[in-house]
């Protein structure tokens, strides 16, 4: 069986590695001319860190990757209210790692390479439209500055992993329109400088009315600094901006400026942000759910077919968990449309979910609880610890990443 896969990001690798794995002949196309290590970090949560372990890849993300300890949330006076362990911390089989997403997608490219073939990815492809009949479908890739048609490829199936302004979505859905912004603003950089608490925790501070998100992604250099990474997210009503765009320069100034009280005994946020090499805004967006991906020979995956908000570590995440799901189904059912709707049944019901409750504000209600109960801060005493160990316990099962559910797999 041959597969078409549409876009060379982590999930379209993930997926190329593991139908490989499984027997399958893939040929990976990526809309850009070069793959760069492109964006900052990203969590890879224990359930989608088991998919890359039985690819082989635990041993060569953690030499550069951070174990994430722990996640801990405080308010915007620093004061802490919630900490909970995480990945083997937390007694599951697999880490959660902190990490440089383009490091990752670089490690996923490099290994598609060595494993598939010099040929297996061609960049410079941009899928123009596919067509499908009961034999099979092909696919039309065009250079996106001429717009001339470069190539065209027939196989058994093709996977619009092509993100979230999918060509492939936008075939089968013509009418959809635009991603759906949040009024949330997200301001992203990174930062040298010397970790906080115990050097590998995750830390929320604020609400989601002004909110930050700092974790290291590199292990300590010789001055014992890591490469912080840090997340601002800002109600800020309607924006200009209307896509997703890592590379869209904000003003730096004005960010310190929002921040400039934002200074603890554990860490100071404002220095942080103002010690960045840049900082980068995009509008925080999504999709709402669809009521099918596949359609014949054709389905849709990661971003494609479920973009969420960044909210409890879950896009690259829940990526992954396509990956392995659709290769379980490609070899249960030999009839292609059949996997397909096999796939779909289980993997889409379960993102919805992870979007909708991101839409909730997942794991990060919390924030917004404890500001709404104690705007002036609280003392030990008053933290409502079983109700917020509700939400938090819930979001876990939700995103399928709770203790039982996980290490029952292997």
């Amino acid at each position: 069986m041959k597969i078409i896969i549409a876009g060379a990001g982590i999930g379209g690798l993930t997926a190329a590695l593991s139908l490989h794995e499984a027997g399958f002949e893939v040929k990976v196309f990526e809309s850009v001319k070069e793959i760069k290590p492109l964006g900052v970090g990203i969590n890879t949560l224990p359930h989608c860190v088991r998919v890359l372990t039985n690819l082989g890849l635990q041993e060569k993300i953690a030499e550069w990757a951070v174990e994430t300890s722990d996640l801990v949330y405080f308010n915007r006076f620093g004061q802490q209210f919630w900490s909970e362990p995480r990945g083997r911390n937390a007694g599951l089989k697999w880490p959660q790692f902190s990490l440089h997403r383009g490091q990752l997608q670089m490690l996923l490219f490099d290994e598609t390479l060595e494993r598939l073939g010099e040929n297996s990815i061609q960049v410079n492809h941009h899928l123009s439209l596919f067509e499908q009949d009961e034999n099979g479908v092909t696919a039309y890739f065009e250079d996106k500055d001429t717009g001339e048609i470069v190539h065209t490829e027939k196989a058994d199936l093709l996977i619009g992993a092509d993100g979230i302004n999918s060509v492939v979505r936008k075939q089968l859905y013509p009418n959809e329109g635009p991603p759906v912004y949040s009024e949330n603003v997200l301001y992203r950089g990174t930062t040298r400088m010397k970790p906080f608490l115990n050097g590998r925790s995750m830390v929320m501070i604020g609400s989601l009315k002004q909110k930050m998100v700092a974790y290291p992604i590199s292990k300590p250099d010789e001055n014992g600094e890591v490469l912080m990474n840090w997340v601002g997210n800002l109600k800020e009503g309607k924006s200009k901006l209307t896509a997703r765009d890592w590379n869209r320069r904000a003003d730096q100034e004005r960010l310190v400026e929002t921040y400039k009280n934002w200074v603890f005994d554990w860490v100071d946020v404002k220095k942080m942000v103002e010690d960045a090499d840049g900082v980068y805004e995009f509008p925080m967006s999504d999709r709402n759910p669809l009521e099918q991906w596949s359609f014949g020979r054709v389905t849709l995956l990661g971003d494609a077919a479920h973009p969420m908000y960044p909210i409890g570590s879950n896009g690259a995440s829940q990526a992954i968990l396509d990956a392995e799901y659709i290769v379980e189904c490609l070899q249960n059912e030999e009839n292609v449309t059949e996997a397909l709707k096999a796939y779909d049944a289980e993997r889409r019901p379960a993102t919805s979910k992870v979007v909708l409750q991101n839409r909730k504000k997942g794991p990060d209600e919390i924030m917004d609880m404890m500001e709404e109960w104690y705007p002036k801060g609280f003392k030990p005493e008053e933290v409502p610890h079983e109700k917020l160990k509700a939400v938090m316990d819930n979001y876990r099962k939700v995103a399928g990443f709770d203790k039982e559910t996980l290490n029952s797999k292997a």
